[in-house]
């Protein structure tokens, strides 16, 4: 599932193309995606031009006078630039057209899971981030307001794992599947340990961590294990220098000690039972 990382450098990718450029359609195919973009969307943006491109969390932002696009990228889901005419292929799910400096471009969804979205949120309807998808989001993760004291206030009393409470998104977002594995090994936190019993000063090292890995990972593009391109289809290499995540069995690139793994909640965590406690 595409995560912060790759979200962000989607957005990085996509900005300089749709920035100060007229939408001249919105063009959707039949194939239902997780939910429906309102009726009145397409209409309300043609002729509309892009003031910002902004992310939260996992969502893309893309603004306009009468509103904002929602866009997810769901499981398996992408977004590329494209020359206007390329036809759309089996699993491409929405267009939007483009007239800017490049001349006319796509913006094309692809997602052949459906797990993505693209949902409009009109300005007559409120602030953007009282939006039902945005509103119970956590801090983001490269924020001024992002720091120790908040995550340790905020995990006290918690008995969930910490790597399911990152998971969670809703003190901090964007630390993903990847990511957790990747934070918690670099801050020698046990992914089992219990949140509520974290320390100030182990805080403080998650909280770097957690910079860290994200920051690394964009600027290695993020990561691609399965369907994940950046807007010009090339892929991510952070999966190349993960230190424990889907390394079960190697040697910890610290210790040597077997990188293990285990299931929480449905999903693979990996971890060093001799540098993490």
């Amino acid at each position: 599932m595409p995560e912060l990382p790759e979200v962000e450098v989607t957005r990085r990718g996509i900005e300089p193309h749709l920035l100060g450029a007229r939408v001249v359609a919105v063009r959707l195919s039949d194939k239902a995606l997780r939910w429906p973009l309102a009726a009145e969307a397409p209409a309300l943006l043609a002729g509309q031009t892009v003031l910002s491109v902004d992310r939260r969390g996992k969502y893309l932002l893309i603004e306009t006078a009468p509103g904002w696009l929602i866009v997810h990228l769901g499981m398996s889901g992408r977004l590329s630039v494209l020359p206007d005419g390329v036809p759309p292929g089996a699993w491409d799910h929405a267009d939007i057209v483009i007239d800017g400096a490049a001349g006319r471009q796509l913006l094309r969804l692809t997602d052949p899971r459906r797990f993505g979205a693209v949902v409009w949120h009109a300005r007559a309807d409120g602030p953007l981030a009282g939006h039902k998808l945005l509103a119970a989001l956590g801090i983001e993760p490269f924020s001024a307001g992002f720091d120790a004291r908040l995550f340790h206030r905020l995990a006290q009393g918690r008995r969930t794992a910490i790597k399911q409470v990152l998971l969670a998104g809703d003190i901090v977002v964007g630390v993903g599947n990847i990511y957790a594995s990747e934070a918690l090994f670099l801050a020698g936190i046990r992914p089992t340990t219990a949140a509520g019993k974290l320390s100030l000063a182990r805080c403080e090292k998650l909280v770097a961590a957690i910079r860290d890995v994200l920051g690394r990972a964009i600027a290695a593009g993020g990561s691609t294990l399965r369907d994940f391109a950046r807007s010009d289809g090339s892929p991510g290499y952070f999966q190349l220098e993960t230190a424990v995540y889907g390394r079960a069995g190697e040697p910890c690139r610290v210790c040597s000690e077997p990188v293990r793994a285990i299931r929480q909640g449905q999903r693979a965590t990996f971890w060093c039972s001799h540098c993490q406690h």
